[in-house]
């Protein structure tokens, strides 16, 4: 079966059958005796009956012929340093966590919460729960204490593993302190503490609770610590949303559909090859770290590379350095870092030799078209946007490459990925949009396929009434994203459904007006927000960074540029679409993991409480749209 439409056609008609062939791309202890059991919608049971475990794919399977190749490159930027590991010493070291874990009262179904920067250890604390059949927690590091200690009293875990220090820009973010308060903070104790000392900050160990890792690590330095075969329904992690509010929303992700899925998608979409290399730019603290920084490279016999550092330092060219030295096949980014290098010196993209890359996919906000172009030319690679969540854990929208290649499209993050229902629905009637170019909310029919969530950690309630009984009268899954599609099945999101402004009765989307804003050719990057109008009930208001912010000081420029920006967006979408202002700022607020806080920009701009911002990068781009908006 060569063609994509195909294929993908039997993993929807075809659902045990397609499923059960991709099982044999990872080892079981025990075969499963059922493919799904939807019996309880929309809860499913992928692998039914069989045991497995997530380590000994990503790691012991691969002894036997490739224990000598390289699997995880750690790289500092920050500390300088560089390390690699083969299979057999990452091998060594994941069971000497595993010992260490285990020496701390750690068991079968205990969480661990894991709340490190982008360094080895880190990998080896995740492979070394899985291990042992432990539930790892992470957290992304530098996290405030307010949002760890709600992370730690939600997930109740018996230990924690951290560190002295993490690294951003060369300023140096102490852990220990933050994750004491925290734990002062929870109702939850947990019972012990694991710290990797990096001699970056100072670091006090609380006696009776608190470990260190090179004294546990050293009483541990032959150990053997099996894998625990546990059921392919047996939860593997627990995965907060970022953002959210209130009590936090924890995804909960199986293991042996967990396990096939990333093991398809490496073979299916990236269409990777055992001994090939993978780079992922993103952090453990997401799901793009779990899947595809941690877990699916290994399983699928790749080297994998984490990354402590910046995009521009010491200099824009580092990741294209990274990509020459390790011969790099994949890398997987986020638009948002290729919208940082779009500023920067080009002459850092043709220093390198990037030919041994075969795409770069990207993905975590909507890719605009001109940012695209751009890194296509500058790459002379394919560039691949997709689509997905959290809660998906790989992508809903992309292109299987390794089923049939197939061209992008620029704006478009490519198609339904096998096993995914994509539908569109009309959200005021429930009912599925089936012509090409109707807008729609994206949403995908139960069972959702293997590796996405099973549920919200301890609240099945919760999972149902947030994301399947949002659209009246249908049990469907909802993205809360507005889409189209083509009259090729090529999809473009439109923004988040909860991102739609409504101007004196219009519904505009955010999106549709950034991508209008954004192919001006002085814009290197712009996120609009609806804001209250006594007037229209809602207005559009803008803020953009420049290419060229020469001459912008001055008021004459700054408003020539801003009726420049107008007139595209009258002549692209009409004078409704227009937004009432155009700031221009020189940074725009975004979390740690690249997301743009259009939250927070809205209510500085209805100068509201902008509300927890624990997750901000940097606090002064937030202060420079409030003495803009006044």
């Amino acid at each position: 079966m060569s063609q994509y439409a195909d294929f993908y056609r039997q993993s929807i008609e075809q659902r045990d059958s397609f499923w059960s062939e991709q099982a044999q791309l990872v080892d079981w202890k025990t075969p499963p005796t059922q493919v799904c059991d939807y019996g309880n919608p929309p809860f499913a049971k992928w692998f039914v009956g069989g045991t497995t475990n997530l380590c000994h794919n990503a790691v012991d399977r691969h002894l036997a012929s490739r224990a000598g190749q390289t699997a995880l490159i750690a790289i500092s930027t920050e500390t300088e340093t560089e390390r690699a590991y083969s299979f057999a010493e990452l091998h060594i070291e994941v069971q000497r966590m595993a010992a260490s874990l285990l020496a701390m009262g750690v068991k079968k179904g205990d969480r661990v919460l894991i709340y490190m920067p982008m360094i080895a250890e880190a990998a080896f604390a995740m492979l070394a729960c899985v291990r042992i059949g432990a539930l790892h927690s992470v957290v992304f590091g530098g996290f405030a204490a307010g949002s760890l200690a709600s992370r730690i009293e939600d997930a109740e875990p018996v230990a924690v593993v951290s560190a002295d220090a993490g690294s951003r820009g060369g300023k140096v973010v102490p852990y220990k302190p933050l994750l004491d308060e925290a734990i002062a903070l929870s109702k939850h104790k947990p019972q012990a503490v694991l710290m990797v000392n990096r001699g970056l900050a100072p670091m006090h160990l609380q006696p009776g609770r608190d470990h260190d890792w090179a004294a546990l690590r050293a009483q541990h330095i032959n150990a053997v610590v099996p894998c625990e075969w546990v059921e392919s329904t047996h939860p593997s992690y627990t995965l907060y949303t970022s953002g959210t509010t209130g009590k936090p929303k924890g995804v909960q992700r199986d293991t042996g559909g967990y396990t096939v899925a990333l093991a398809a998608s490496m073979k299916h979409i990236f269409d990777a090859e055992a001994g090939q290399t993978f780079f992922a730019t993103s952090d453990i603290g997401w799901v793009v770290g779990h899947s595809y920084i941690v877990y699916g490279p290994l399983i699928a016999g790749m080297a994998t590379i984490m990354y402590e550092g910046l995009p521009t330092r010491p200099d824009a060219g580092v990741w294209w350095s990274i990509v020459e030295k390790y011969k790099v096949t994949h890398m997987f980014s986020a638009p948002t870092a290729v919208r940082v290098l779009k500023k920067q010196d080009p002459a850092y993209l043709s220093k390198y030799d990037v030919r041994s890359l075969k795409a770069l996919w990207l993905a975590g906000e909507p890719l605009d078209e001109p940012t695209a172009q751009w890194i296509s030319s500058a790459l002379q690679v394919p560039i691949i946007d997709n689509y997905w969540q959290t809660e998906t854990g790989w992508p809903i929208l992309t292109l299987a490459n390794g089923v049939e290649q197939q061209s992008t499209r620029f704006g478009s993050p490519g198609k339904a990925m096998y096993g995914y229902d994509v539908k569109l629905i009309d959200e005021s009637t429930g009912e599925e949009l089936t012509g090409a170019n109707q807008k729609g909310v994206v949403a995908i029919e139960g069972p959702l396929p293997p590796g996405c969530m099973q549920t919200v950690w301890r609240d099945d309630a919760r999972f149902v009434n947030t994301y399947w009984k949002s659209i009246p009268g249908r049990l469907i899954y909802s993205t809360f994203d507005w889409g189209i599609r083509d009259a090729d099945g090529y999809h473009f999101i439109l923004g988040r459904t909860d991102d739609v402004i409504n101007v004196a009765g219009h519904r505009l989307g955010t999106r549709e007006i950034e991508e209008s804003i954004a192919s001006h050719p002085n814009i290197a990057e712009v996120a609009v927000v609806g804001v209250a109008d006594s007037l229209k009930g809602q207005v559009a208001m803008a803020f953009a960074v420049a290419k060229d912010a020469t001459g912008l000081t001055d008021d004459a420029a700054r408003l020539t540029l801003e009726g420049e920006v107008m007139k595209q967006v009258d002549k692209q979408l009409g004078a409704v679409a227009r937004p009432s202002r155009v700031y221009f700022v020189t940074v725009l607020p975004k979390t740690r993991s690249g997301k743009l806080l259009r939250r927070a920009l809205q209510a500085v701009a209805e100068r509201r409480d902008p509300g927890d911002l624990t997750t901000m990068e940097d606090p002064a781009a937030l202060q420079q749209v409030k003495d803009l908006v006044g």
